[in-house]
């Protein structure tokens, strides 16, 4: 009894040809044409329709305390939202308060992360340097499965990082021969900009956007990069928003170096037009680094088209306009950084990706799924249509049409940044570990279905 999906186009980050998958047990235990079906099989007619592995994301934020509140999506809710929108497994970040013990951080996400209703993994964020810092990462890659270190080179005083700070996780991720992520702001004069800005009287939500300019982020980029030469570690740079930092990324890879980059549909889609909403509504959009002005999103596409920028992620971290953003109504300072994203993710990069020319569908698969999977240690488990793979699948219906909305969007929150988008293409069925969890907008998920990864680099 298992899963048989017949007549499909398959689509892989490498191929594209028409056959049929057979899945038992949570697993593809075929792959190829003319399959007959036995008793019990689930037969999807996939005919006109692609089949792609399911997305992965590997940077959201569920149920993160931050800035005074808690995200609004749990680790059930977030990920049910990613399956109604073809995203099958997500990396989440542990991050420790700092001076905390990083294994107790860990031991309170995976307490969380109980109820996830499709399988995650985690990166652990390193947010202070002390005598025990080396051991726990040690903990971390070879006793948990998570090879991965996210650090940050912003919100100075809470839970980011100064470069001493950065300079010993990547030399210690580099003897561990893990990985090290940056988020990459200048802190302190981020810092500077918002207090300066405030004291002139400035307070809306568009000055969150001004304290935080592209040069702000190139300066990182260019200074993580460096430490990252200097301690021969490679560097994956998350949420890349503007040129600045492309083109330090691009110098970087050009002279060999180890460096890969992530994007996110908000970057590529949107531009800063969005804080100028009328009273408080910019506030939907405030996440770090901000949305950019016009004239850095085709150059990202590029990026993402060239392999400069590896990975679309969604940096999904939603909090409530009423009851969370407005906490922040007469402080831009205040106002919870992120909003939603991980159901959308697949639909807009094909409707405005694939669709207008901007990748071909290997790629799409690829920056969605594969690459991410290769990158952090899932492949081929994940992110791949094999023999011996999770039996996670997207059938995606490429003349579905749709328009994004707060209205029927799964995600926990009370606004979506990409509120009347229109779509073509969508998932006329997820398989999640072997079965059908949405189907024709049908979302049947089971709480706390989803299993921990663990994942070692090759």
């Amino acid at each position: 009894m298992g899963i048989l999906i017949q007549n499909g186009t398959i689509v892989t980050a490498l191929d594209t040809y028409v056959g049929d998958v057979r899945t038992e047990g949570g697993t593809i235990v075929a792959i190829g044409s003319g399959f007959a079906t036995e008793p019990g099989d689930t037969v999807i007619d996939a005919s006109g329709q692609y089949v792609f592995p399911g997305g992965i994301d590997p940077h959201v934020h569920m149920e993160l305390p931050f800035m005074g509140t808690v995200s609004a999506d749990d680790f059930e809710t977030g990920t049910a939202a990613g399956v109604a929108g073809g995203t099958t497994s997500i990396i989440d970040f542990v991050i420790p308060a700092r001076d905390q013990n990083l294994m107790e951080g860990l031991a309170e996400w995976h307490a969380k992360a109980d109820k996830a209703v499709a399988d995650y993994a985690f990166h652990m964020a390193v947010t202070w340097w002390g005598d025990e810092t080396a051991e726990w990462m040690r903990r971390c890659v070879q006793d948990e499965g998570i090879p991965s270190f996210k650090t940050f080179m912003a919100y100075r005083g809470a839970i980011g990082v100064d470069d001493y700070e950065l300079i010993q996780v990547m030399k210690t991720a580099r003897e561990l021969g893990a990985l090290t992520t940056v988020h990459a702001e200048h802190g302190d004069m981020v810092v500077e900009l918002q207090n300066s800005l405030f004291a002139a009287g400035k307070t809306g939500p568009k000055y969150h956007a001004r304290s935080r300019p592209a040069p702000v982020e190139g300066e990182a980029t260019n200074r993580a990069i460096m430490l990252a030469r200097m301690t021969r570690e490679p560097l994956y740079i998350v949420h890349v928003t503007c040129q600045q930092s492309i083109d330090a990324i691009s110098e970087a890879r050009a002279r060999g170096q180890n460096v890969m980059g992530e994007t996110c549909p908000q970057y590529l889609l949107l531009d800063d037009s969005v804080y100028d909403k009328p009273g408080f509504e910019g506030a939907a959009a405030v996440m770090s680094p901000p949305i950019r002005p016009r004239g850095h999103q085709e150059p990202l596409w590029g990026a993402l088209r060239s392999g400069i920028l590896e990975v679309v992620a969604t940096d999904h971290c939603p909090f409530n306009q009423v009851g969370q953003k407005d906490m922040g109504k007469d402080d831009f300072r205040k106002i919870p950084n992120g909003a939603a994203g991980i159901e959308h993710r697949l639909a807009l990069m094909y409707t405005y990706g694939v669709l207008e020319g901007r990748l071909d569908l290997n790629q799409f698969v690829d920056v969605t799924s594969t690459r991410a999977a290769k990158i952090f240690g899932l492949y081929p488990r994940k992110g791949s249509i094999t023999v011996g793979a999770d039996a996670d699948l997207v059938v995606w219906d490429p003349e579905a049409t749709g328009t994004i909305s707060v209205k029927t969007h799964h995600h926990k929150v009370d606004r979506n940044i990409f509120e009347g988008f229109q779509t073509k293409g969508t998932c006329s069925h997820v398989i999640v570990n072997g079965r059908v969890q949405y189907q024709d907008g049908d979302l049947r998920v089971e709480r706390g279905a989803g299993r921990y990864l663990e994942r070692t680099l090759g």
